[in-house]
């Protein structure tokens, strides 16, 4: 382990104190706590309420409480714990039914990376990893998750006159056509991809909500071409949006009745 920053660790003491008690500290309070000076005190704490750590506490002069950062901080947390442990969960129930190769997503830029992830029991299957990343193009996923941001952010991300990755010949390579693709998905609500990422592999995806209702993953269904149909991929597809669906409910969504 490296030096620790006793800056740094100061103030990580002041923001524990504040998980004891009532929630609220004066300055006083934190240096009798903490032993330290009273300048030391006060020009963290200066820091710290000038980035949102602690705010003052409404009609209790020189009293502070946690602020909204170490909320933000503590909901991402939570969010990409939760996401990875109930996809898994959700991904083994959903490949249990069809016997297929399931993923659950996120997209980070313009890539997806893959969180969890349970496996065919067939001899011919898609082989992958969670924690492998894919150009999200490419990808049932990741076009599912494209799909969901507005259209300006997907401009930005792929802008005009990029040359895009190619995975198989059968990848999107043009900007333009991949917008014509997300406009199609958002239509429809779910995310078909033919041998786009691999030559024997087609894929269908749907999206996964989080309590807000906002797009925070996407779940799929992997299936080598040799078991693949039209009847079949609507079969998936219709299981596809139910393992999505069952994994919102897991992390706080309620769909419109």
């Amino acid at each position: 382990m490296g030096r620790l920053v006793p800056a740094v660790t100061r103030a990580l003491d002041i923001l524990e104190l504040f998980l004891d008690g009532d929630g609220t500290l004066s300055a006083p309070d934190i240096v009798r706590r903490l032993q330290l000076p009273r300048t030391t005190v006060h020009e963290l704490v200066t820091t710290l309420a000038a980035r949102k750590y602690i705010v003052p506490v409404p009609g209790q002069s020189g009293r502070y409480r946690l602020g909204v950062r170490p909320y933000q901080l503590g909901a991402r947390y939570a969010e990409h714990l939760d996401l990875a442990a109930e996809g898994q969960q959700v991904a083994r129930t959903v490949a249990e039914t069809c016997d297929e190769t399931v993923h659950v997503a996120i997209l980070e830029d313009t890539d997806v990376i893959y969180i969890a992830k349970v496996d065919s029991t067939h001899a011919v299957r898609m082989v992958s990893a969670a924690g492998r990343r894919l150009p999200a193009h490419c990808t049932s996923v990741g076009k599912m998750l494209l799909a969901s941001l507005p259209e300006p952010e997907v401009a930005a991300r792929f802008p005009d006159g990029a040359e895009l990755t190619a995975m198989t010949p059968n990848s999107i390579t043009d900007p333009a056509a991949l917008r014509e693709a997300l406009a199609a998905i958002r239509e429809r609500g779910t995310a078909v991809e033919s041998r786009e990422s691999n030559p024997d592999v087609s894929c269908v995806a749907a999206p996964v909500r989080d309590r807000t209702g906002r797009v925070v993953a996407a779940l799929s269904i992997s299936v080598p071409m040799i078991r693949w149909s039209e009847e079949r991929r609507a079969e998936l597809e219709q299981l596809a949006v139910k393992g999505a669906a069952d994994l919102s409910e897991r992390l706080g969504h309620r769909s419109a009745a």
